[in-house]
């Protein structure tokens, strides 16, 4: 039995070299794309196929990379398990130059419907936190915008910060594990880490846009420990 993992980044738009060493380390074969971080991406477009001679597949995200791994593992049957690191339950919108929102990803050809955010949202942090942002935007969400999670056919591990200060992935993670029901889906989390987990062996991320992350060193490496033995569990199929 082999395994292959497809490794999501998230808006930083930096590939996860550190995380796919830690895989690779493991004995795992390891895809890490970098992929346009903007709006209407094809979910095709993530390169499954260079791991469609492995006997499993995981796609393993963080972030918006959790968003779009929630989807692959939900729209493309190849997949068995998802591993998403402060996950999302929606599909969200991305900003565009002319002031529109459109849909952040597109399946066969059509965008999938979105939450838009409210406009009438403004932060009360610096650097901002999104959370509110998110909370708020979400009093228009229907069912056709939530990621349809109980259709992923293995496991999905989520992991998410208590403190997380880009979205409430806490929220998302629980909201995730009542639609699965009795399918199998697990959390791991850490009251006061936040958005970014640090596995054993990594460095903090710094990379991206100024905003507010939540957590402290501690709680993000605290986090990144319970996580790692989940994920190597995961991989492992056990």
């Amino acid at each position: 039995m082999s395994e292959g993992v497809l490794l999501l980044h998230g808006s930083s738009g930096t590939p996860d070299l550190e995380r796919a060493r830690l895989l690779e380390a493991e004995g795992y074969d390891v895809v890490v794309p970098q992929w346009p971080v903007t709006y209407e991406v094809p979910l095709e477009s993530f390169p499954l196929d260079e791991l469609a001679h492995h006997d499993r597949l995981i796609v393993m995200g963080s972030s918006w990379g959790a968003e779009a791994a929630l989807l692959l593992g939900a729209l493309d049957e190849r997949v068995e398990s998802v591993i998403a690191f402060a996950p999302s339950a929606y599909v969200w919108g991305r900003n565009v130059a002319d002031g529109s929102q459109r849909s952040a990803w597109t399946w066969r050809g059509e965008p999938l419907p979105f939450v838009p955010f409210d406009r009438d949202w403004q932060p009360g942090t610096d650097p901002p936190s999104f959370t509110g942002l998110y909370r708020q935007s979400l009093r228009v969400a229907t069912e056709q915008m939530r990621i349809p999670v109980e259709r992923i056919r293995g496991e999905v591990l989520l992991v998410a910060g208590g403190d997380d200060q880009v979205w409430p992935a806490v929220e998302f993670a629980d909201e995730i594990v009542r639609r699965r029901g009795d399918r199998p889906t697990h959390v791991v989390t850490v009251a006061a880490a936040g958005h970014r987990a640090v596995l054993p062996g990594e460095e903090p991320k710094t990379a991206g846009q100024r905003m507010a992350r939540g957590g402290v060193e501690a709680a993000d490496r605290e986090l990144g420990a319970l996580a790692w033995a989940e994920v190597l569990r995961v991989l492992a199929g056990s």
